[in-house]
């Protein structure tokens, strides 16, 4: 394993961040009456105001002009295809220099990594749907969501209640979902749902994915889900009434859904991982600064060994998981197992930054506690992160049956 940085990752990332100083932040800026404050950016529903909408995909159709959209998408659907290591690196740099909670930064500039943009899960979609819809999600001009989760079947899938009954050349479908990422804003949706029951009982597939316009009769958001304080969310319920789609927009084989499902999902994982990676190093970099120009008893807070205490014990995480996740990354790049390992990084990483961000609002005392140094968002959005794509629990589960099954190894 190589642990050198290839130059090319290198100047993606450098001009990545220099797209985000130069364009992004003065459009923040110039709207940050809107944006700072989520009793402006957010409608009396929840949902995002037409004017913050409108930001988003001027951003996201930008990033897409200047090839960032779509660099970490597969290349077989028309993406970079820069892989996972390269994926991991350049979504860490984006939130370490960004830190948490900017509306038209965090999937925006990058999609979500299966939810939004060019999704590997798009890999089982015929090719001639696909090329009904490819360009305009690739230019950013249209989002997409991804549903599986539902009131009643989040970790446990397989109580799925959601039914597809076959009706000649089309699948007709009811149910609900829940949890959905970019669902009241998504174009389009990737919707998994029970086909044959008896073998979804026995745990033996009997779920199948669709690929379906929002726009289709019978698809509706009627809410969005705010969570951890917040009076917005991009997080909705879905209905699904009598939703007729074609046969021909299956995502893979009939009761195969979940393989496809998981296809998008450890990409989330493994994203999601190097996401909190680079937050937890923002914050600790946040940190370090704080206790070099804040004094007590005359002198500055890092001279405290209980503060350099808690700015070692953040190093000490983030180059654990740091570590954790490149060998991940370069394990899936060889085309190796690596279910195990996905799973440990996720549930490790995802723990680790909600430590460092309680470390972070430690040193800087009540300062850490204000609105105004954006620690305590990344410390909600932390806490979050330990849920969405597999529970911390679901990822222990994951690792304990690998093991228990063999693989013991951490080659």
């Amino acid at each position: 394993m190589n642990f050198d940085v290839p130059g090319e990752w290198v100047d993606f990332g450098d001009a990545l961040i220099r797209f985000i100083d130069r364009e992004v932040a003065p459009l923040e800026h110039e709207h940050r009456a809107l944006l700072e404050s989520e009793h402006r950016a957010y409608q009396e529903d929840g949902r995002y105001r037409p004017e913050v909408l409108a930001l988003r995909r001027q951003v996201r159709m930008r990033s897409a002009e200047l090839g960032f959209y779509t660099a970490l998408s597969d290349e077989s659907l028309g993406g970079g295809g820069l892989g996972a290591q390269a994926s991991v690196y350049i979504q860490e740099r984006l939130n370490a220099h960004c830190g948490p909670a900017r509306h038209l930064v965090h999937t925006v500039v990058l999609p979500s990594p299966f939810t939004n943009g060019l999704s590997p899960v798009l890999r089982h979609l015929d090719p001639a749907v696909l090329d009904t819809c490819r360009d305009a999600l690739a230019s950013g001009d249209k989002t997409l969501c991804f549903g599986l989760s539902e009131p009643d079947a989040g970790s446990d899938v397989f109580a799925m209640r959601s039914r597809a009954v076959r009706d000649g050349d089309h699948w007709v479908i009811n149910g609900t979902k829940q949890w959905i990422t970019n669902a009241p804003y998504a174009d389009y949706a990737m919707i998994f749902a029970v086909t044959d029951e008896e073998k979804a009982r026995a745990h033996r597939g009997g779920v199948t994915g669709f690929f379906l316009p929002t726009s289709t009769p019978g698809f509706s958001v009627p809410s969005v889900i705010p969570v951890m304080g917040h009076h917005g969310s991009e997080t909705g319920i879905v209905a699904l009434d009598n939703v007729r789609v074609p046969d021909s927009h299956r995502l893979g084989p009939v009761d195969n859904g979940l393989a496809v499902a998981l296809d998008g999902v450890n990409a989330g994982r493994l994203s999601m991982a190097a996401s909190c990676l680079g937050l937890a190093q923002w914050a600790l970099a946040q940190s370090v600064d704080y206790a070099k120009v804040r004094k007590t008893f005359g002198r500055p807070i890092a001279d405290h060994q209980a503060v350099q205490f808690m700015l070692a014990d953040c190093a000490m995480d983030i180059y654990a998981s740091k570590s954790m996740l490149r060998h991940c990354a370069w394990l899936i790049d060889q085309g190796l197992p690596a279910m195990k390992e996905v799973s440990i990084v996720k549930a490790s990483a995802t723990e680790m930054v909600g430590r460092v961000f309680d470390r972070a609002i430690q040193v800087h005392g009540a300062m850490g506690l204000t609105n105004e140094l954006r620690l305590e968002k990344g410390y909600r959005y932390a806490r979050t992160v330990r849920i969405p794509d597999g529970t911390s629990e679901i990822q222990r589960r994951t690792i304990a049956r690998k093991l228990l099954d063999g693989d013991v190894t951490f080659a």
